[in-house]
């Protein structure tokens, strides 16, 4: 799939507004959800290109919806979900580039949504070159959609996963995907679970440590 530069997700803008209206510096606002103050500071000024994992950390410490964050529109109260929504995404939609992933976030748009459907293009081929493994609140179901890749996990040995594979997991567990296949790797990852929107406080007390840029 050609990269359409148009629309590759940098909320800066937005995460920047919600951070000035509570009032908090760039430096408290990285020490509240455990980030670099470096890479806050990157990602406020679009130079980074934000992950799941960050942005459910940022919504998180802002108190925002995702989807708020992927708007690129200042922070508004969120409506009450009603019966009929829908929400329809083009392929040239919402996506966020990075070296070692590319995430598409079909119903960017949608707020207060029960899940957070990504489609993820794998690109690195180690935990190393991942940057290590992650973990957030909630419950993940993960399905290759092409190539293959291995299941990554501070719990598990390496899982490999085909096309039409599946795994359904605790992503309290810390996991990280790794493509093994010689061609491209896309895979469809849906998070769930209270909280995936506005993620509680965590007592993890490795968080930090395992989160670090």
């Amino acid at each position: 799939m050609k990269k359409n530069a148009g629309n590759t997700s940098h909320p800066g803008l937005t995460l920047r507004a919600a951070r000035v209206e509570q009032g908090l510096t760039l430096r408290a606002l990285a020490a509240r959800i455990g980030l670099p103050f470096s890479t806050l500071s990157k990602l406020e000024n679009g130079k980074m290109a934000v992950t799941y994992d960050k942005l459910v950390r940022l919504a998180q410490g802002l108190g925002v919806d995702i989807g708020t964050l992927l708007s690129n529109t200042p922070p508004a109260e969120t409506p009450p979900p009603g019966i009929g929504r829908r929400s329809i995404l083009r392929a040239d939609g919402m996506r966020a580039i990075s070296e070692h992933h590319s995430h598409f976030y079909p119903a960017s748009e949608l707020l207060g949504k029960m899940m957070v459907p990504i489609i993820i293009d794998v690109k690195a081929r180690s935990v190393e070159e991942l940057g290590g493994l992650v973990r957030h609140g909630g419950e993940e179901y993960l399905y290759i959609l092409t190539g293959a890749m291995e299941l990554h996990s501070d719990l598990y040995a390496p899982l490999p996963l085909a096309a039409g594979d599946s795994c359904y997991f605790d992503s309290g567990m810390a996991h990280g995907y790794v493509r093994t296949s010689d061609g491209p790797c896309r895979v469809l990852s849906v998070c769930a679970g209270s909280g995936i929107q506005r993620l509680a406080q965590t007592t993890d007390p490795q968080w930090n440590s395992e989160h670090r840029e």
